[in-house]
């Protein structure tokens, strides 16, 4: 594991941690989609992956977002095949957890692609993390540390 401190963790959200609210970090708690949807939560979730050195799964994910926003065939061919290569084959550097049917289906969507020929495997992977990662996160150290920086800053600017 990644060493973990509190002093690297908030270098690393200090450009965040004033414009978080303790009600914005504790809101991270409620779901994964409003962890995920806050950008400020997007990043020490990430954070957190990286610790853990799972990072690829949030790092996929964040990919498939980004291809569904696509709508050139050419742009949509040349990014799936991307994400592919470094997420989904085997041999892929960064490859993520998927059973052998999911990886199948994903491989056989590459000869005509859509903004929608990941949305299976990014299922899965979203699942894994919500069921997984997401619960470690939230009794993680970043994580508790997060809202009790939040709890001292608001503290001190209220006395």
């Amino acid at each position: 594991m990644v060493a973990y401190t509190f002093e690297n963790m908030s270098l690393y959200l200090s450009d965040f941690s004033f414009r978080l609210s303790k009600d914005e970090v504790v809101l991270w708690a409620d779901s994964f989609d409003v962890l995920l949807s806050n950008k400020c939560g997007l990043a020490a979730f990430r954070a957190f992956l990286k610790t853990e050195f799972s990072d690829e799964n949030i790092e996929f994910w964040m990919a498939c977002e980004e291809y569904k926003k696509i709508k050139t065939p050419a742009k949509l061919m040349t990014n799936i095949n991307k994400i592919y290569n470094e997420f989904i084959d085997v041999k892929a550097p960064r490859e993520v957890n998927i059973d052998f049917r999911t990886r199948e289906v994903m491989r056989q969507s590459l000869a005509e692609p859509t903004p929608s020929s990941l949305n299976e495997v990014q299922a899965r992977v979203y699942s894994l993390m919500e069921k997984d990662s997401y619960p470690r996160f939230l009794h993680s150290k970043i994580y508790q540390d997060l809202l009790n920086m939040q709890y001292t800053h608001y503290h001190r600017n209220s006395v």
